[in-house]
């Protein structure tokens, strides 16, 4: 008697014997979605977390400190790791050299926004690395999936046409073979999407947090006195 085999193992396998290699090239592009993605995730979660608790460690330091003058001292030894450090030291020597380079680059306070707004503008570049390759992934893989479908059943149904009369136990298997493609592009496509959305909204809630601080180290630095707000950090 000859023993049935398993489905799990045979539907996947016997789809890409039977594929030609548009096909195989559709499957191994999910693959390659799926690790490129994965990866990223793990990327982008890890650096998130590290720089939350730096960041936190620092603001901190930062509000405990007795002056100005041992933030600058502390900025020298450490190299800034997180983006409030590294807006601050970048903000402290803004505000040094604005004096310096009035009669090139106006007022002091001028020259310190443009310096600010500059390693904010660099932060938001660095915060959104990778965040594309999420949005075309999370965008691109269903299709991909369900053309990979398409090409799947045009093909089994045309060697199924060309040896003649067809049942139904002939079209469903191939079919239902080819659909595995649908389902693996939805599979690489949702956690992009999670994914996307996550990194995003944390993406905005670190900017918020480091615009309100730049403009707090603003006042800070051509004040000379701390915001009212900052005895609440």
């Amino acid at each position: 008697m000859n023993a049935t085999p398993p489905l799990e193992s045979s539907s996947l396998q016997h789809f890409l014997a039977q594929s030609d290699g548009v096909g195989q090239a559709l499957f191994a592009i999910l693959i390659a979605m799926s690790i490129a993605s994965w990866y990223l995730i793990f990327i982008k979660a890890w650096q998130g977390i590290k720089t939350r608790s730096r960041s936190a460690r620092f603001l901190q330091t930062f509000w405990d400190a007795g002056s100005l003058q041992q933030i600058t001292e502390q900025l020298q030894q450490d190299t800034p790791k997180e983006p409030f450090s590294l807006l601050t030291r970048h903000a402290l020597a803004s505000s040094r050299h604005g004096k310096e380079r009035l009669h090139t680059a106006g007022s002091a306070s001028e020259f310190l926004t443009r310096a600010m707004r500059r390693v904010i503008d660099e932060e938001t570049a660095r915060l959104e690395w990778g965040l594309t390759v999420l949005a075309s992934i999370a965008s691109t893989a269903p299709f991909v999936g369900l053309f990979g479908t398409v090409w799947g059943v045009f093909h089994a149904l045309t060697r199924i046409g060309q040896g003649g009369a067809a049942t139904l136990e002939q079209i469903a298997g191939p079919v239902g073979e080819a659909l595995i493609m649908t389902g693996l592009g939805l599979a690489v496509a949702i956690p992009a999407v999670l994914a996307y959305n996550a990194c995003a909204r944390s993406n905005r809630l670190v900017l918020a947090k480091l615009d309100a601080f730049a403009h707090d180290l603003f006042a800070l630095l051509t004040t000379g006195s701390a915001p009212v707000v900052a005895g609440e950090r």
